[in-house]
């Protein structure tokens, strides 16, 4: 059995959450006792009863940005949609894309709303390599503004094949987003409620934030079999000097930090890299597979992952192998509901 195979398990199809909860904090909670090798059914609004007075709660407050860009080739009228990446310099953005037939630098496209309705055309600039374009679009109409106008909520192909309602613009979002950039939500986080942050700041525990644009990469498979042959996609990430400050005092008071999702642990961990925990911002491809040692991270809170994927290698080097392979079967036996819309489980 190759590396990658031992990250193989099977789900049923029905299992795969196609919509959020009524209540996002009614989610069931799987704990993971790590030092008694035990398993303990919840709910995410138990979570203050298994973190205490001192321990510092990381939230990624990094804003799902209305990425996904549905059109038509001016020219041929064929069918065209991408994925807004990012912006650079002189109002040129990089997209990844896909269309009928073969399209040329130098065409454009007619970006379409989602009434159906023509809105702006972009200009095709150059090929970047792996279906990655550099674009312009037409005006000078500030870019998040524009997407909000024309972008649909980048959808993971499991959820409804990717077709967005209007309450995702909502529910695909954390309560505490606040920095626009992300192409897919950080989704441990939202399972959040304000009365449950607040019922948890009031018994004690500190609310950290740090920003991680969760980016493209999120959804690309490995496609090797050995692990230390994956190029692991990179995403900017920053913690400032006041949150590093924080986390280290609580942890030398006896708190523990506990991370909200696999890109706190990831944010936190690069942070850490050179020995104690400080201010950091810039791109991050950290790859966290066996033997890693965790330098910044005692406690996690996060939603079950993809078979195959980078996030559940961090997840089962984290919990260990044996026990998370366990807390997963558990999970399907007990008819958990997985993925980005999913539940949630707690390691402790």
């Amino acid at each position: 059995m190759s590396e990658l195979e031992r990250y193989d398990y099977h789900l049923p199809r029905e299992l795969i959450a196609q919509q959020p909860l009524p209540e996002r904090s009614d989610a069931r909670l799987l704990v993971v006792h790590r030092r008694t090798q035990t398993l303990e059914h919840r709910s995410v609004r138990e979570l203050p009863a298994f973190l205490a007075a001192g321990d510092a709660l990381v939230l990624n407050d990094t804003r799902v940005i209305p990425a996904r860009l549905v059109g038509y080739r001016t020219l041929t009228r064929g069918y065209w949609e991408g994925l807004y990446l990012e912006s650079g310099a002189h109002g040129v953005w990089k997209i990844l894309a896909k269309t009928r037939g073969k399209i040329q630098p130098g065409e454009t496209v007619t970006l379409l709303d989602r009434q159906q309705r023509d809105v702006c055309t972009l200009t095709l600039l150059e090929r970047l390599g792996q279906g990655v374009w550099a674009v312009r679009p037409d005006g000078d109409e500030e870019t998040f503004a524009l997407l909000d106008r024309v972008g649909r909520v980048p959808l993971p192909p499991y959820i409804r094949d990717g077709e967005m309602a209007d309450a995702d613009r909502q529910t695909y979002q954390t309560v505490y987003a606040d920095k626009p950039g992300a192409v897919a939500a950080p989704t441990a986080g939202l399972h959040f409620t304000p009365p449950l942050l607040k019922q948890l700041q009031e018994s004690g525990v500190e609310l950290c934030r740090v920003t991680l644009h969760v980016g493209l990469g999120t959804f690309r498979p490995i496609s090797v079999h050995r692990l230390d042959e994956h190029p692991m996609h990179s995403e900017w990430a920053c913690i400032d000097s006041a949150t590093a400050a924080r986390l280290t005092a609580a942890r030398a008071a006896g708190g523990r930090i506990v991370a909200v999702g696999t890109t706190v642990v990831r944010t936190l961990e690069t942070a850490a890299a050179g020995g104690p925990l400080q201010a950091w911002q810039g791109d991050t491809d950290l790859f966290i597979r066996p033997p890693y040692q965790f330098q910044a991270v005692d406690a996690l809170l996060t939603n079950f992952h993809l078979p195959k994927s980078t996030l559940l290698i961090l997840v089962r080097t984290f919990g260990g192998e044996e026990l998370i392979c366990r807390a997963y079967d558990e999970a399907i036996r007990a008819g958990y509901r997985f993925y980005s819309y999913g539940d949630a489980m707690l390691i402790l």
